[in-house]
């Protein structure tokens, strides 16, 4: 993979670029934030890591204004920081993972692989059906044979997940992430008690359900259940 380092700390800067050239990727290195913004919205790169402390633009202004302009790169945030409201700050701006210092270089290595393995992002739908039930992702419209259903907006993100994976089986632990931003089991039935409000408006009131119970793995959407 080609990955685009922007870290101001030289030593720094120079371990994890050992390390990255070491395990077989390319790595650029950038030590300026405005800098870092020019490269990762007009280079080419699988991952991007960047400090959130960087002279010229914070990482966080580089992250936000590059998803501002177009770029799907995945990121991952190195930052001295560790805070709950940091984290969610960070990811929020754009950030995909976050990595607080001082951390083992083979904790990096394992996000950045983890993150190059994602599927390349698609083109953004507007529309998205499955049968005979449709959302519209810029009027919030959900409707199904032509009836309007009225999703709250956890709802609403749990059947885009949903429906994104048509004929797929979507996790327990995938929609924790996907659609709470949990990288963690809160021990809760949140999930179940979401999916089940779900399935009382899309299915019951129609003929053929479409939203299916994986035994023991997870729920599918999928015509002809």
């Amino acid at each position: 993979m080609r990955i685009l380092l922007i870290e101001d700390d030289p030593k720094t800067s120079h371990y994890i670029a050992r390390g990255l050239s070491e395990a077989g990727h390319i790595c650029d290195t950038l030590s300026d934030g405005r800098d870092g913004l020019y490269a990762a919205t007009s280079g080419d790169y699988d991952v991007i890591v960047a400090d959130r402390m960087l002279p010229g633009i914070d990482g966080l202004s580089l992250v936000r204004s590059a998803r501002a302009a177009g770029m799907r790169t995945p990121v991952i945030f190195l930052t001295s920081v560790s805070g709950v409201d940091d984290r969610v700050e960070g990811l929020e701006a754009g950030g995909d993972d976050y990595l607080v210092k001082p951390f083992a270089f083979s904790e990096l290595l394992a996000r950045v692989n983890a993150l190059g393995r994602r599927p390349p992002p698609q083109e953004q739908q507007t529309v998205l059906r499955v049968g005979d039930l449709e959302m519209d992702l810029m009027s919030r419209r959900v409707t199904r044979a032509g009836e309007d259903i009225d999703l709250q907006p956890r709802e609403f993100r749990l059947l885009e997940v949903l429906m994104r994976a048509t004929g797929r089986v979507i996790t327990r632990t995938m929609l924790l992430e996907q659609v709470w931003d949990l990288h963690f089991d809160p021990r809760t039935s949140v999930v179940e008690t979401h999916i089940s409000r779900l399935r009382s408006k899309i299915d019951k009131p129609f003929a053929s359900p479409l939203l299916q119970t994986v035994r023991n793995t997870g729920y599918m959407l999928r015509v002809g259940g």
